[in-house]
């Protein structure tokens, strides 16, 4: 009698631990903070990306007028997207040429960087994909060591249509409860 007593207890354990791992693993281990790139009249989901520790990510582009690259990075400030640095590797219209205070310019190879800001944003707005002067232009965003075309997530955009980022904290067991 103990021991069938002892069993079914053990059996219930078992069942216990094994839906504890569940529940962890779908609901907790994937909750946390995403990177979202939104349609801006929309609200079409392009895509979204967890952040993994630092949470840092950036976007690439050619500059429009002085067509050489430009990487933006950013890091995440709880719902808050901070500039972190900029890498350029020509001065001109639309660049930043001089520091402001707690900035600091430096040469790494053949680019500049600036780094310092104390800016940040709720979101991001960027036109990809616009067509000018025969050339397509894109905008990439590097994140988790992986890069994602975002006019190949939005496609080719002849109207400037223009497309957000945001910082969401997804918890996934309060969406599924929905």
């Amino acid at each position: 009698m103990k021991l069938e007593r002892y069993k079914v207890l053990m059996i219930i354990l078992a069942v216990l631990v094994f839906a504890g791992t569940v529940f962890y693993v779908i609901c907790v281990k994937n909750s946390g903070i995403v990177l979202e790139i939104r349609d801006t009249e929309t609200g079409r989901v392009y895509g979204s990306w967890a952040l993994e520790e630092p949470g840092e990510f950036s976007i690439e582009y050619i500059h429009s007028v002085n067509m050489s690259p430009v990487r933006e990075t950013f890091v995440y400030e709880g719902k808050k997207i901070r500039l972190k640095s900029v890498r350029f590797h020509s001065f001109g219209a639309g660049m930043q040429s001089y520091t402001d205070e707690g900035q600091a310019l430096t040469r790494d190879g053949d680019a500049f960087v600036i780094t310092g800001f104390n800016v940040s944003f709720n979101k991001l707005n960027y036109i990809s994909g616009t067509v000018f002067d025969h050339l397509v232009f894109d905008h990439l965003l590097i994140i988790n060591d992986e890069i994602i075309s975002l006019r190949d997530l939005a496609g080719i955009n002849p109207d400037g249509k223009s497309a957000h980022i945001t910082i969401q904290y997804r918890d996934n067991f309060v969406l599924r409860r929905r």
